[in-house]
């Protein structure tokens, strides 16, 4: 039994190992093939009649956008003439809780750069000695890189700034003495 296993293994081995003719000839063979794949290929609709409505102009379409983003600007403009802040920068020179340190940064600051208006802030427990008030982070860094050589604790930090045009509206109370 064990023999005709081994046999029939060999058998199965040299037939799988049998010669076989080349493949293919060149590419002579393949000279007159062709293939129509046309039925499976996708089929789309023929949108060339709506492409050149769209390439030729249109005079009004751009006055309805531009008048709805002028609105919208304007609207934006108003939404921030209302708030009192808004985001900037500033130079950090000193933080720390200790008011002599503070104020003797800010003598420091002022006989080095008499050029730059600083100003303090007291947020319990720290005192924080900020100079500039800027938009965006750019502006900031040339006063920083001046500040920096002298004062190397300071940095840019976010800052909320408020705007020199607002202008807290009066509330009026109905129930105040002595107007009818």
């Amino acid at each position: 039994m064990k023999t005709k296993l081994v046999i029939l293994g060999g058998l199965i081995i040299l037939m799988g190992c049998k010669a076989s003719g080349p493949a293919s000839s060149g590419v002579a063979d393949y000279s007159n093939y062709s293939e129509n794949l046309q039925s499976s290929l996708p089929s789309y609709p023929d949108y060339s009649e709506q492409i050149a409505s769209l390439n030729s102009p249109q005079e009004n379409s751009n006055l309805a956008i531009d008048d709805r983003l002028a609105q919208l600007r304007m609207e934006t403009v108003r939404a921030n003439e209302s708030e009192p802040y808004f985001d900037g920068f500033s130079v950090l020179v000193y933080s720390g809780i200790s008011r002599t340190d503070a104020f003797k940064a800010q003598e420091d600051l002022e006989t080095f750069f008499p050029e730059l208006k600083s100003r303090m802030q007291y947020e319990q427990p720290r005192y924080l000695l900020k100079v500039g008030q800027y938009i965006h982070r750019i502006e900031a860094q040339r006063n920083y890189s001046l500040i920096k050589e002298t004062f190397p604790m300071a940095r840019i930090i976010q800052d909320r700034i408020q705007r020199k045009d607002f202008q807290i509206q009066k509330v009026t109370d109905d129930y105040a003495e002595g107007e009818n």
